[in-house]
């Protein structure tokens, strides 16, 4: 990678989203809403004109996974990068409790460690953490509740 990351800001539906990515990758996803409109840098712009493309065809109900190289910022433990692979692996517009993640993961009786890595997934929407809720409840989620419901919400239809 020769261009280093940027953070810019994409306009969306759950409000504005904050993407730091290098020409290589996306590293994050913030909820934050301060990442300024551009303008994009040369090496970054094939890359963030994909991630623009896809989260617009995601919020029109025409994408239901992403396909989009991801190398999250910080990288994460072992175990961490299992549970976001587990992660990807959730269905489009279906949940999951954290104790099923536990098990995807291969670690059944980790259903907190599980929790923490979910809280550690620094590129939400992409590896779609807002799919797994608590067994009693919605459970947490980077962007609030509000935003973890309209997510659900727009992935049910």
């Amino acid at each position: 990678m020769s261009g280093g990351k940027i953070t810019l800001g994409i306009e969306s539906p759950i409000g504005r989203l904050d993407v730091t990515l290098s020409e290589d990758a996306v590293h994050r996803v913030d909820f934050k809403g301060v990442a300024p409109d551009g303008p994009v840098p040369r090496t970054v712009a094939p890359l963030f004109k994909r991630v623009r493309k896809e989260i617009e065809e995601y919020f029109q109900g025409r994408r239901e996974a992403f396909d989009l190289p991801l190398d999250p910022e910080p990288p994460g433990t072992d175990f961490q990068k299992n549970v976001w692979a587990a992660l990807r692996e959730v269905p489009f517009g279906e949940v999951i409790s954290y104790g099923d993640l536990a098990r995807w993961a291969g670690r059944p009786k980790a259903v907190r460690a599980v929790g923490s890595a979910c809280g550690a997934n620094r590129i939400p929407l992409f590896i779609p953490c807002h799919r797994v809720v608590a067994k009693d409840g919605l459970g947490g989620f980077g962007g609030g509740p509000k935003m973890k419901k309209q997510l659900l919400k727009l992935e049910r239809h």
